[in-house]
């Protein structure tokens, strides 16, 4: 069939494919990195009493079989191989089959991995690397040209992401319409990068600009995603511009990235096609079915988008095939920042020697410069956002938490910039404090050195040790 494949496609297929790997590599590395303190045996959200309450059904998982902190770490590692495999072209060197099965290797370990990550994991850029892990691997390599289905079905997945999010934002907060969100978010976002700062002080009619670009990227590009060329190139290449000064502004993990690696799939870069021979008729097949599978789960995520109750990041199927999306539907105005600190003292007083735990991301100290880590994801650091929030989003996690820094837990340790105390001199006593932060103005900045301004707001979690909480004498 010559309308199956898209020859001309074949170099935006070879960057897609790359580009997702990388990706890959940064999710498997995040997890490896960071599960033992989170979910592991010991973790504040352990896999085994996970699993004990889950079923295989409901979530799909090769530690459904068998758990240990050392398998995971097995499987995490395994995917970064395997990621740096595709990375260099493995696929290439193996037969069309071959090469289908090792792209489906990533997506079934990390699969494995997000349906037992819990709180940690419940991210949409989860779901999104997943669901575009999936299609690609559906992408063929170098001994056939590009189908036209999964290309239009990585579109599809593009213009749910854009256009999902747009909708959510003019059906939540008012000041999306007003076109004042930025006149707060560059502030309040859950982790601002090095720029953040300077973006927030930008003027604001120019805020205002950054707000109607953003509904128009958003409400009106997506459809000229499927238009004839160069339209639907010119139309990526706007998301791929407007996702480039996402990045520049936050630290979203690799959301922004996959959201480019989509565009990739409309964006058709010069360079000439191989010849090539025809599709075999069994990956023709392959192809048809799983374009049929995926177009047919798409309708609760197009139902969702048409609804006045529209909700965003949220998987309709355990295999994460068809999800829906979106972001900040809401905008804090004010940001609000947990500091934990810790104390030597055998009886926990104010006037205490209380000591202060860094974050790598989170902001803490108030003239530290926040850093960029996006697309690699500090997990505890965005948990911490949210327990800022309401200590309802920390309930499952924040105790065990404070239980491991009593403890100088190793794993736990290294989620952090800088603990206060030496490895074999835990605190007696640890305790949080909720604080309000914003951004210095230019004048306070130079004066001060410092990026923020913070004021304490009230008692978060009272002075506590591993046998209770006490009152302060």
């Amino acid at each position: 069939m010559e309308w199956f494949t898209a020859p001309d496609y074949w170099l935006s297929r070879l960057v897609l494919q790359r580009a997702l790997a990388v990706l890959y590599l940064v999710a498997f590395l995040t997890a490896a990195l960071q599960f033992r303190a989170l979910l592991g045996e010991r973790g504040m959200l352990p896999i085994p009493r996970f699993l004990a309450r889950t079923s295989f059904r409901r979530a799909p998982s090769l530690f459904h079989r068998h758990y240990s902190d050392r398998f995971f770490a097995g499987c995490a590692w395994a995917g970064c191989a395997v990621s740096a495999a595709l990375i260099a072209g493995a696929d290439g060197e193996l037969p069309l089959w071959g090469g289908v099965l090792l792209w489906l290797v990533p997506w079934v370990l990390y699969l494995s991995i997000v349906n037992v990550g819990q709180t940690w994991y419940s991210f949409g850029w989860e779901s999104l690397l997943l669901e575009t892990g999936f299609l690609a691997a559906f992408l063929g390599n170098e001994e056939v040209a590009p189908p036209v289905l999964v290309l239009f079905l990585l579109r599809w997945i593009l213009f749910r992401v854009e256009f999902g999010a747009g909708l959510i934002k003019l059906r939540g907060d008012a000041c999306w319409r007003q076109l004042t969100c930025l006149d707060f978010h560059h502030e309040t976002q859950p982790m601002p990068g090095p720029l953040s700062w300077f973006f927030h002080h930008l003027p604001k009619p120019l805020h205002r600009v950054e707000v109607a670009a953003n509904h128009v990227t958003q409400l009106v590009v997506p459809f000229l995603l499927f238009t004839p060329q160069p339209i639907a190139s010119a139309a990526a290449a706007l998301m791929i511009v407007t996702q480039l000064w996402l990045v520049l502004s936050g630290n979203f993990a690799w959301l922004n990235w996959v959201t480019i690696v989509l565009a990739l799939s409309a964006l058709r870069l010069p360079g000439a096609a191989p010849s090539v021979p025809s599709a075999p008729r069994w990956y023709e097949a392959l192809v048809l079915a799983v374009a049929a599978l995926l177009l047919f789960l798409s309708h609760r995520p197009v139902l969702n988008m048409i609804s006045r109750r529209q909700v965003m990041n949220r998987s309709f199927d355990p295999l994460h095939l068809v999800n829906t999306y979106g972001a900040f539907g809401s905008v804090s105005r004010v940001r609000y920042e947990v500091v934990i600190e810790g104390t030597l003292d055998d009886r926990p007083r104010e006037d205490s020697d209380w000591r202060e735990y860094e974050f790598k991301g989170k902001p803490g100290d108030p003239r530290r410069l926040p850093r960029q880590y996006a697309p690699y994801h500090l997990r505890l650091d965005w948990l911490m956002w949210f327990a800022a929030l309401s200590p309802a989003y920390a309930g499952e996690w924040f105790g065990g938490l404070m239980e491991r820094l009593l403890e100088n837990d190793r794993d736990t340790l290294r989620l952090l910039r800088r603990s206060p105390f030496p490895p074999d001199t835990p605190p007696r006593y640890v305790r949080a404090r909720l604080f309000r932060y914003r951004y210095t103005t230019w004048q306070e900045l130079r004066r001060t050195g410092a990026y923020w301004q913070r004021t304490y707001v009230r008692e978060y979690l009272p002075p506590t040790r591993l046998t209770g909480v006490v009152e302060e004498a």
